[in-house]
């Protein structure tokens, strides 16, 4: 009886460390790793050429990045550290010399190493409409 009692006692011992040490590790690495607060949009065109704006919307905790941009072979086009929270940032794409060909964008958070990336294929075709309205 006394055994079946001691095995009890360390069930419930070996339960209570289990619950409480999994809600201790689930609240802090939702705090230590925050996801990155980026957006990237389409903006328009400039003579062609595709505009991008990207915001980042950071705090203390979020304000140093890293973004680089490259391309499907995997060179570097643009790559450059910031160190602000919030900022907003226009890229223009020069279309002729990239082509049909996929651009990558990776905005990593320095102090967090979290990263987000954003992959833009861009397809060009040709679409012709015939309307017809009624006059009278």
């Amino acid at each position: 009886m006394k055994k079946i009692f001691h095995n009890n006692r360390l069930i419930a011992v070996a339960f209570l460390t289990m619950f409480f040490s999994g809600t201790t590790l689930g609240n802090d690495s939702n705090h230590i790793n925050p996801s990155v607060p980026v957006a990237l949009k389409f903006a328009g065109m400039i003579k062609n050429d595709p505009l991008f704006q990207l915001s980042i919307d950071g705090d203390q905790m979020q304000d140093e990045f890293t973004i680089s941009i490259t391309d499907c072979y995997g060179n570097n086009l643009f790559r450059e550290n910031i160190r602000s929270n919030k900022f907003t940032k226009n890229f223009l794409l020069n279309s002729e010399e990239l082509g049909d060909e996929n651009i990558r964008f990776e905005i990593c958070n320095r102090k967090t190493k979290r990263s987000i990336v954003y992959e833009i294929s861009s397809n060009t075709r040709i679409v012709k409409e015939t309307v017809t309205n009624r006059v009278n």
